[in-house]
């Protein structure tokens, strides 16, 4: 059991579902996609529960229907095609941060945390929206789907950041909305903290097993405490 609050160095914030709602944007480059193909387009609320493991795993869910289950290889890269295609030309449309979210941002980085941005999604769109958001300034490191061998919930960005830091593990904690979030925490030794809100495919964000939910990252801040020893 973790007594709060946590002495920390570095923050990792998660994008999709945490400091962005990018649903509906993604929505709409999915069904985009999907008329493309001759397919019907389907509802946002169904796409949001595909969001969280990066965008061939969304790709691959909008054409299976399951969640991890793998369409035909040439089916798929046309498909990824046409998606980052629209995605592209719809990227900040609608998607913008969560009330609280910029404003947790910069207490945390005029608090004297190293912040981080780890996320799954590719880091052609990643880069742009932070930058588009206003919130690309706050993070001293941002590691996309892309950037790395391997992703969430593989612990490799988070111990990445880490070496990047000059930090221990301990001295670091991940808030995010996913299970990919949490298990990459546990994986590498971090404290985790979940957001009530975000895309944890329709389950309660209590579920995760996180240290602790916060229903806005505003409150992040109070949780944490900053970390004097080297």
């Amino acid at each position: 059991m973790v007594n709060f609050p946590i002495p920390v160095r570095a923050v990792a914030l998660d994008l999709d579902g945490t400091l962005l709602h990018t649903a509906p944007d993604l929505a709409d480059a999915a069904n985009r996609m999907l008329l493309a193909l001759g397919r019907p387009a389907q509802p946002e609320a169904l796409v949001m529960t595909y969001v969280g493991n990066g965008a061939a795993r969304l790709v691959k869910r909008l054409l299976t229907g399951e969640m991890e289950a793998e369409p035909d290889a040439a089916a798929f890269e046309q498909a990824q095609a046409l998606f980052f295609e629209h995605y592209a030309e719809v990227l900040t449309r609608r998607s913008a941060p969560y009330p609280g979210a910029m404003d947790g941002v910069k207490q945390l980085h005029a608090a004297g945390y190293k912040l981080a941005c780890i996320t799954n999604k590719p880091e052609r769109f990643t880069l742009p929206l932070l930058q588009a958001m206003g919130m690309l300034p706050y993070f001293s490191l941002v590691l996309s789907g892309d950037s790395l061998p391997r992703k969430k919930p593989d612990p490799l960005p988070l111990l990445h950041m880490a070496e990047m830091f000059g930090v221990s593990p301990a001295q670091m904690v991940m808030i995010g909305d996913s299970s990919a979030d949490v298990g990459a925490a546990r994986a590498a030794g971090c404290a985790a903290i979940a957001v009530s809100y975000g895309y944890n495919r329709g389950q309660p964000a209590h579920m995760l097993g996180a240290d602790a939910v916060i229903d806005s990252l505003q409150e992040a801040a109070f949780l944490l405490t900053y970390d004097q020893h080297v």
